[in-house]
């Protein structure tokens, strides 16, 4: 939101600085209000003009004046509203995946804006792309599908991981530093402010202005990386390898007020070393086929209430169906629907903000759109519960393609089709 005052505010001041700059010398500007003053007023005018035009949405962050730089502070700053506290240094790190590919060829992708790990369990939230699209944010979301990717194609909970472990411990988007605050609002301050300062880091560019371009063959020293990767910037970055290959990039800032509307300023590493060797450091292109993605789309139906972890799921249970107000079968061990027969036994688990389940087939995941227990999962699925219903990114709503019958199984999707049904809770 800080972006969107932003840009609608800097074209104002520009003009009314040229308005100034153009007056004849013969007219008394004593008589004419000072910039200040007309600034002043505009600034006062923009919060309603963009609430009133559906731009800013919620409360307002926290408005700092003569914010200190962090980790520069030479007094206790006591005010972590406009002061990242307690450690004060972001990272922004980027991914360049080869094989599996993620995002285009052509572009490095976001990894996150890191600070410390895990500081609120009460907001480790599971439902990211459904809080960015209730806030009217689809074109945030849609560059997030873009280059914000996970390299196992689950992008919503490498979402939810960055935001749970890192956004929840950046002090200055604690809901109480924001004037009118709406529920989730610092969510969406901290996708927007990670995407805003990606955008700045065009990782490709930087190291193709110096000849350093993918390649199967041809090998590159740290030094001649970290000279191009330095020289937009000023100051030197981490960078990362894996099998002897470029992987990762760590951009480090210190922050001058809030992460919403300060200042990023470019720093050295704090401590952190790059791990590459001096010599012979390889940057191949992106190959092979993409992983298959759990999408999010910027049109997926927001969840009607917030979200709560566990709620009625907990220890063992069922999980019967419930489709055209009936319930009719249940969930089996696979992860189908089942209409006759035995109802599978499964594990509620608490796991950060929600809850895993596992039946005897394995843990449970969202894969492909399709819900799954499989020995072959290795990375369940964080659920939670809204309303007593099993919730998929804050969604109830699960499909099949038909209501299954007899010995029959219908495969349960996330994606929408024919047959809309909801999952809940019968504890053993």
């Amino acid at each position: 939101m800080a972006d969107h005052v932003y840009n609608y505010v800097k074209p104002v001041f520009s003009s009314i600085a040229n308005l100034q700059n153009q007056i004849p010398d013969f007219v008394d500007m004593s008589s004419l209000p000072s910039l200040r003053k007309l600034s002043k007023a505009v600034s006062a005018a923009v919060p309603a003009a963009l609430f009133a035009s559906g731009v800013a949405r919620g409360g307002l962050p926290p408005s700092c004046s003569n914010p200190q730089l962090s980790c520069q502070n030479t007094t206790v700053v006591t005010d972590t509203c406009c002061f990242n506290a307690p450690g004060g240094q972001l990272l922004q790190t980027q991914f360049w995946d080869n094989n599996p590919p993620t995002g285009p060829s052509d572009h490095w992708t976001v990894h996150g804006l890191c600070f410390d790990q895990y500081c609120d369990p009460n907001r480790q939230y599971t439902n990211i792309s459904s809080i960015i699209s209730a806030a009217g944010r689809t074109d945030l979301l849609d560059y997030m599908n873009t280059y914000w990717k996970d390299y196992q194609g689950n992008d919503e909970s490498f979402w939810e991981h960055e935001w749970g472990k890192h956004g929840t411990c950046i002090s200055t988007l604690e809901p109480s530093c924001y004037t009118g605050y709406a529920p989730q609002e610092e969510v969406v301050d901290y996708f927007q402010k990670t995407v805003d300062l990606f955008k700045t880091l065009d990782s490709y560019a930087f190291l193709s202005a110096a000849g350093i371009v993918p390649s199967t063959t041809k090998t590159y020293t740290s030094a001649e990386i970290l000279a191009a990767l330095a020289k937009p910037r000023g100051v030197q970055v981490s960078i990362q390898c894996k099998s002897g290959a470029l992987d990762e990039i760590w951009y480090f800032f210190d922050v001058r007020g809030s992460v919403q509307t300060g200042t990023f300023v470019p720093a050295e590493p704090d401590g952190s070393k790059s791990s590459c060797s001096a010599t012979g450091v390889k940057y191949l292109p992106k190959t092979g086929t993409p992983p298959s993605t759990t999408m999010t789309t910027s049109t997926g139906t927001p969840p009607t209430s917030t979200p709560t972890p566990g709620g009625p799921f907990s220890g063992k249970g069922t999980l019967p169906v419930t489709s055209g107000g009936t319930v009719n079968g249940c969930i089996i061990s696979g992860g189908t629907w089942y209409t006759t027969g035995t109802c599978a036994t499964f594990t509620a688990a608490a796991s950060g903000s929600g809850f895993t389940l596992t039946s005897s087939k394995g843990k449970c995941a969202v894969a492909n759109n399709a819900l799954t227990c499989s020995s072959t999962v290795t990375a369940p699925t964080v659920f939670s519960t809204v309303n007593g219903k099993l919730a998929y990114n804050g969604n109830t709503s699960f499909y099949t393609s038909s209501v299954p019958t007899g010995s029959t199984q219908a495969a349960v999707s996330v994606a929408q089709q024919a047959t809309t049904l909801t999952i809940g809770w019968t504890a053993s």
